[in-house]
């Protein structure tokens, strides 16, 4: 963004709207559900879906998946491409081969037709870096990569190191078809903007460190998880990173908690460094209803009134099979940091 700024500056930048993406998404994927029960989220806006029982006895499979593909659009407005393959590799592959609305099979008899004539940057998995190497290598085409994986090339062994043997299956449709339907469990919670302009002055740099930490903890509360970690990253005018974190004794998704301590980071550490990007990273995340608290005589009746409290909220809510009941002390923080 910041080349494209040096470039047109005048340009105008629009802030992307994260909460409105995860609505989005969730209706996407809400949709799906009504076809398979058995999917895999692979992003935001993207899912692995194993259609075999729904195709199984269907008469006509390119309508059937045309249908879903318009009701998609009608109730929610968004495009979707699919790919239709016996692996999750070649179904990536047929999805990214027509967009918008692209509706594409693909078969293991098709491979040399379809898939093998793709330049060698078409390949899912396979990177900008990686690709003038293999080109170095003679190879151009997805085709010349099968050709020379199936040969066993020993120079592109040593290029692709383990990652060969995958790349052998996937070009010969084969590789891995299993639908993993585990919930993603996040490991860190954080989110980064690139500045207008270099800035080495708190006026500037902390209303960005505030946007980022109401960011990070409204992601935080979606995921209903808490943070034992806090870490700030800088990136100076020499493309450096510099990180520096804090640790709390109380996990917390609390933004004005991580504001505050964010801040003083950048204080202690960054203060005067001229800066082009910033980033805040909530980690050591932790499911707060499994949390084990270590209490003291002073504060047990504090933690019993609060379990108290908890139990019957959580009893009334499976009761009413909606979570829509929160204590007090929680509505007032949701309430502060703009939701309802």
């Amino acid at each position: 963004m910041f080349q494209a700024l040096e470039q047109c500056p005048e340009a105008i930048v629009i802030a992307p709207d994260f909460d409105y993406y995860q609505v989005m998404s969730n209706s996407f994927r809400a949709y799906i559900e009504r076809f398979s029960k058995i999917y895999e989220a692979a992003s935001i806006d993207e899912c692995y879906v194993d259609m075999t029982k729904p195709l199984l006895h269907c008469p006509d499979p390119t309508k059937y998946l045309r249908d879903l593909q318009d009701g998609l659009r009608k109730e929610t407005g968004l495009k979707c491409s699919i790919g239709i393959a016996p692996t999750k590799w070649l179904a990536k592959m047929a999805s990214d081969m027509k967009k918008p609305m692209g509706l594409v099979f693909l078969r293991r008899r098709d491979l040399e037709s379809v898939l093998y004539p793709l330049p060698i940057e078409a390949f899912w998995g396979i990177g900008k870096k990686t690709s003038p190497r293999l080109k170095a290598l003679g190879i151009l085409t997805i085709g010349d990569l099968a050709k020379k994986a199936n040969s066993e090339d020993p120079a592109l062994i040593q290029e692709m190191g383990k990652f060969f043997y995958v790349i052998k299956d996937w070009v010969n449709g084969y590789g891995s078809d299993q639908i993993d339907m585990t919930p993603f469990d996040p490991k860190s919670i954080g989110n980064s903007e690139t500045l207008m302009h270099d800035s080495d002055t708190e006026a500037e740099i902390a209303p960005v460190i505030r946007r980022l930490s109401d960011e990070v903890a409204s992601r935080a509360r979606a995921e209903k998880k808490v943070g034992y970690t806090l870490s700030l990253v800088v990136k100076d005018t020499q493309f450096k990173l510099h990180n520096k974190s804090v640790t709390f004794h109380e996990a917390t998704n609390d933004a004005d908690t991580i504001y505050d301590k964010c801040l003083n980071l950048y204080r202690n550490y960054f203060l005067g460094m001229l800066i082009r990007l910033v980033g805040v990273t909530l980690e050591k995340l932790s499911d707060p209803s499994k949390e084990t608290v270590q209490m003291s005589l002073w504060n047990y009746e504090k933690f019993e009134e609060q379990d108290r409290t908890r139990l019957l909220i959580n009893e009334l809510n499976r009761k009413l099979d909606k979570p829509i009941l929160l204590r007090a002390s929680e509505a007032k923080k949701d309430k502060k940091d703009g939701n309802r």
